[in-house]
């Protein structure tokens, strides 16, 4: 199962294309993608009935173009958590050392946007992170392992974008703030529910300036602590709430590793890919 934020209302991919959830549904789901995942067992289980009916074969699709607005497929998350360092080749790449737990921030509610948004750069130097975007389906605390991935609505591409100048300025860096500018924090443009991959521990991902080279390229499989560890650890203190977002961390690429270092530039359009989800794209505008 696909879900979609187009023009402000949520959306399943149907057989034929989009289609409106709250008319499909005949009004027992709104148009509020927040809403869905808040009774995410009914919702996912009247979806996938819908989608196996001739119904859905029928139903009037929700026209695309070049002036559909892409929501964030989870707009009002009440907890982002985000994790930094789990890519043994980017802890290299930043000569760090291994971590024995998660390094865990926040990125701020504010900061999400969609696909095809555009990103305006405040002053500074602002750098790409690619991330495999969990989102929570049902309440979660003190997960096990075995039971981590059934906590989980779906995945979809994230963006975890940082200033470096602010996100390390200071004796305790300020990597929430830094990274927390309005658009740093780009998902979509779809949530694809677990149930489509044979593997969602094994996706590939990455990203590459649109005309230009590929600036990070890896897979989820390489991460130090994987979905359900990272489920386990933190629902082990926080509950996770449905529709709460964890991002997972980036691969090795970052613009601030490289010699030279390279960073995000007005004009630039960032496109972010992981297998079986989608890609995203994100143009970048002065301020």
């Amino acid at each position: 199962m696909r879900l979609a934020h187009i023009d402000g209302r949520l959306v399943i991919k149907g057989p034929q294309g989009y289609l409106d959830a709250a008319e499909a549904s005949g009004g027992r789901f709104g148009p509020d993608p927040q809403a869905a995942l808040a009774d995410w067992e009914a919702f996912s289980a009247w979806a996938q009935e819908f989608l196996g009916s001739a119904a859905a074969t029928t139903a009037p699709t929700v026209a695309t173009d070049a002036g559909t607005v892409w929501g964030p497929p989870v707009p009002r998350p009440a907890q982002i958590f985000a994790v930094g360092l789990n890519y043994r080749d980017h802890i290299a790449e930043s000569k760090l050392d291994v971590p024995a737990e998660p390094a865990v921030f926040t990125k701020f509610v504010t900061s999400l946007t969609g696909h095809e948004q555009t990103v305006t750069l405040p002053e500074g130097l602002v750098d790409w992170e690619t991330e495999l975007v969990v989102v929570i389906g049902r309440h979660c605390h003190r997960a096990t392992r075995a039971t981590a991935w059934s906590h989980v609505a779906g995945l979809t591409v994230g963006q975890d974008l940082s200033e470096r100048r602010l996100q390390l300025t200071g004796p305790a860096p300020q990597f929430s703030l830094g990274k927390s500018y309005p658009g740093f924090a780009p998902i979509g443009p779809e949530l694809v529910s677990t149930d489509e991959f044979a593997d969602p521990d094994d996706l590939e991902l990455g990203c590459r300036l649109e005309g230009g080279e590929v600036l990070q390229k890896s897979r989820t499989r390489e991460m130090v602590f994987d979905v359900p560890e990272l489920i386990t650890r933190l629902s082990a203190v926080c509950p996770l709430l449905p529709g709460d977002l964890i991002f997972t961390g980036t691969p090795a690429g970052v613009g601030g590793a490289r010699s030279p270092q390279k960073f995000l530039a007005p004009g630039d359009v960032l496109v972010t890919w992981i297998e079986g989800i989608g890609t995203l794209r994100n143009p970048m505008a002065a301020a």
